[in-house]
Formats: C-alpha cells, sequence, structure tokens
C-alpha cells in the first residue's frame, strides 16, 4: 500500500465514524423516553425476523458479547417490547420474540426518527446519497468477511 492510499484509508474510515457518532447522536434524541438505540435496534430487527431469535443469534447478529445482549434483551422485556421463552427443544436456551407492545415502540422510534434522516437525505442530495449506497455496502461486506 502506497502513502495515498493510507490517508485515503484513514481519511475514509474517519468520516464514517464521526458520521456513525452524529447519526447516533442525533437519532437517538428522536427516540421515545426509555429507549436507547441499541434497543430500537434489536426491535427493528425482530420485526423484520420471519421467526424467534435465539440471545445468541441475536448477540452474533450485532457483534455483541452474549452478557451485553442479555442485559439489553432484559431491559426489553421488562419494558414488555420482547417475550422472552424457554426453547421447547432445548431448555438451557431461551427464544426471542417482539411483542405487539415492542412492534408498537419500533413503529413510534421509526416514526420519530424518519424526518430526521430524511432531512438530511434531503440536505445532501438523493443522488449524492443513492450513489454512495453501494460504496458503503460494499465496505460493509469487505469487513463482514474480515470478521
Amino acid at each position: 500500500m502506497t502513502n495515498q492510499t493510507n490517508s485515503l484509508a484513514v481519511a475514509l474510515f474517519s468520516e464514517i465514524l464521526v458520521v456513525d457518532q452524529l447519526a447516533r447522536h442525533n437519532v437517538a434524541k428522536a427516540l421515545p423516553k426509555g429507549m436507547e438505540l441499541s434497543h430500537f435496534s434489536v426491535l427493528n430487527h425482530l420485526a423484520h425476523a420471519a421467526e424467534e431469535r435465539s440471545p445468541a443469534q441475536l448477540a452474533k447478529t450485532f457483534h455483541l458479547t452474549r452478557g451485553a445482549m442479555t442485559n439489553t434483551l432484559g431491559k426489553l422485556e421488562w419494558a414488555g417490547w420482547v417475550h422472552i421463552r424457554p426453547d421447547w427443544e432445548d431448555a438451557r436456551r431461551k427464544m426471542v420474540s417482539i411483542s405487539p407492545a415492542g412492534l408498537a415502540a419500533r413503529d413510534a422510534a421509526l416514526a420519530a426518527m424518519t424526518p430526521i434522516i430524511a432531512n438530511m437525505v434531503d440536505q445532501v442530495g438523493v443522488d449524492k446519497i443513492r450513489s454512495v449506497i453501494p460504496v458503503l455496502r460494499e465496505l460493509r461486506l469487505q469487513l463482514s468477511e474480515n470478521d
């Protein structure tokens, strides 16, 4: 790798990290009271999932430790946003699904954050956003292969 490639790589990832931090901050402010971005992420994933997930599967999906996922799921269960039940085939495992209240909370969060994201897209420009998505997707795939 050349110095130019290294400088480009550092500049790219510096921008990605700052955009991530700012996006999380702006979206988190719009979330319903008591909901954290990690809660929304799990609820959103479960809302799109066709079936229940185990805590281990969720931890792997979000690149978290099982302990961190267990902590998040405990908060979601306390809020009434997920159902956690024993796995009927293996009593040592649990299975997680989104509750109707969780689906409503996720929908409320999505409704609150969508205008913020849409405004950003309008400010930057639809064509620019559309052109950068394939590049970001390719970067994500490269990073996931190295994981």
